[in-house]
């Protein structure tokens, strides 16, 4: 749109997910240009000028779009494979299946992520790609690509291996980079890509993999490489009980304590999905205010255990959703998160008091922002901040007989989108994108996986 054009939104409820928690029964909210110009209770402001549209949300919730925080586009074309197996056997069991991806496969693979979190109400997304064989194309700029077509914002986790079988490792040894090669494609990934103004679209975070496959030295290098360029700092943590006895066999401590000898804990770190944390780990993240990625179903899938997150918020520790890849969270999908973040926590200690469905809410929105260190452009509907933001559709026989908006989009079936903003563009109308063609790419995911699968199979 037009800098000075404006859209109405109106008779809508409208969960703000400000500071105070803010919301309106019936409410509106007005964009002008890119941004959230008004909102409030009742109908808009007369007299309005340039105004090119006025949507009629009735049967509505408005809240901030979805912001996810942990993801792998490239699993997309891996899904429903090693089923029964817990992390590290699920990790041998794909590595030389992933060994095998090339450009054309991630960019399918990673327009059909980006296709399943966007219908779904992801209007920030991002994927954290570790996977660079030789001779595999431009995998992070073809990534990008997917993600400035499919109209979300994103940020591109720049990931690295250098820790193969040969060194204690996981990986296959012909799926790793070197130290220096790792530094350098990250650093140039960064020069090319990131864009660090207010409303970019595009930002890239140093993310070297896991503790189990990359080198100290690619770890603590990363992380001054990251603070050098001015960017943030993702990895994976304390995800299982082998991970956190793998760290104390091969480094004589735990994973957190590893992580901040390396210079990898503070404010411009986040890790996914810190299941494995006592809380001295806890402590030291809230001291930090390192940022956590939760991915409830992936953990789940993977049995992994259940994270703390409200010991976590308790302590104040910076925590968003995340969807994992698409290898262990097969539906792909970020407003499935809320609910399963909310059930599976009251699975642990502190039963039906662990989350209620704001909480969730702030999770998949301001948590999120937040995590990513972009909490003052997103994550909650308020005056001046970017017009990413999501029209759930709730009165239909799924969520009419739900008194409470918040608890219906929570608690109930997964809601369609009638409408879906980024930066005051419409992606998303009555539950289909408007920005690429879904059956298309249902159509290129199925024949990039049916490609890869022959490929393995023949190596």
């Amino acid at each position: 749109m037009a800098a000075d054009q404006r859209i109405v939104i109106e008779n809508c409820a409208i969960a703000t997910v400000d500071a105070n928690d803010t919301e309106y029964p019936s409410g509106h909210l007005v964009i002008v240009g890119n941004r959230i110009e008004s909102l409030g209770a009742g109908r808009a402001p007369e007299g309005l000028e340039n105004v090119v549209r006025r949507i009629d949300a009735t049967g509505h919730l408005v809240t901030p779009g979805l912001v996810n925080t942990h993801h792998h586009f490239y699993q997309w074309i891996t899904r429903g494979l090693a089923t029964d197996h817990n992390l590290f056997n699920w990790l041998v069991a794909l590595y030389p299946t992933w060994a095998r991806i090339d450009e054309r496969m991630t960019y399918a693979a990673a327009q059909g992520s980006l296709a399943m979190m966007a219908r779904g109400g992801v209007t920030t997304a991002m994927d954290h790609h570790y996977v660079f064989p030789h001779g595999s194309g431009d995998l992070s700029g073809s990534v990008i690509r997917a993600a400035r077509e499919t109209g979300v914002r994103f940020t591109l986790a720049r990931g690295s291996m250098d820790r193969s079988e040969k060194d204690g490792g996981l990986p296959p040894d012909f799926a790793v980079e070197t130290l220096d090669g790792a530094l350098a494609a990250t650093e140039a990934t960064v020069k090319e890509h990131h864009d660090a103004s207010f409303g970019a679209m595009t930002q890239v975070a140093v993310a070297p993999c896991s503790p189990f496959s990359v080198s100290t030295e690619l770890l603590r290098q990363g992380a001054e490489l990251a603070r050098n360029l001015g960017v943030r700092l993702h990895t994976h943590g304390s995800e299982t009980v082998e991970e956190e006895q793998f760290c104390h066999e091969l480094f004589g401590m735990g994973p957190t304590d590893y992580f901040e000898s390396t210079g990898w804990l503070g404010e411009d770190v986040w890790m996914a999905h810190c299941v494995h944390m006592n809380d001295s780990d806890i402590a030291a993240f809230a001291r930090t205010r390192t940022g956590v990625a939760h991915c409830p179903s992936s953990n789940a899938r993977l049995a992994a255990g259940i994270a703390r997150v409200p010991d976590m918020l308790a302590a104040g520790v910076p925590v968003g959703l995340g969807v994992d890849g698409t290898a262990s969270n097969e539906s792909g999908e970020l407003h499935t998160e809320l609910r399963n973040a909310l059930l599976i926590n009251r699975l642990g200690a502190h039963r039906e008091a662990a989350l209620n469905a704001r909480q969730a809410l702030r999770l998949g929105t301001y948590g999120g922002a937040q995590v990513l260190g972009r909490s003052a452009e997103i994550g909650s509907l308020e005056a001046g901040k970017l017009a990413d933001l999501v029209l759930w559709k709730l009165d239909t026989l799924a969520h009419a007989s739900i008194a409470d908006p918040v608890t219906a989009l929570v608690f109930g079936a997964a809601a369609p989108v009638t409408a879906s903003f980024v930066g005051g563009e419409q992606i998303v109308e009555n539950n289909r994108l408007l920005t690429v063609d879904e059956d298309a790419v249902a159509r290129s995911t199925r024949e990039q996986a049916q490609r890869l699968a022959r490929i393995a199979a023949q190596s």
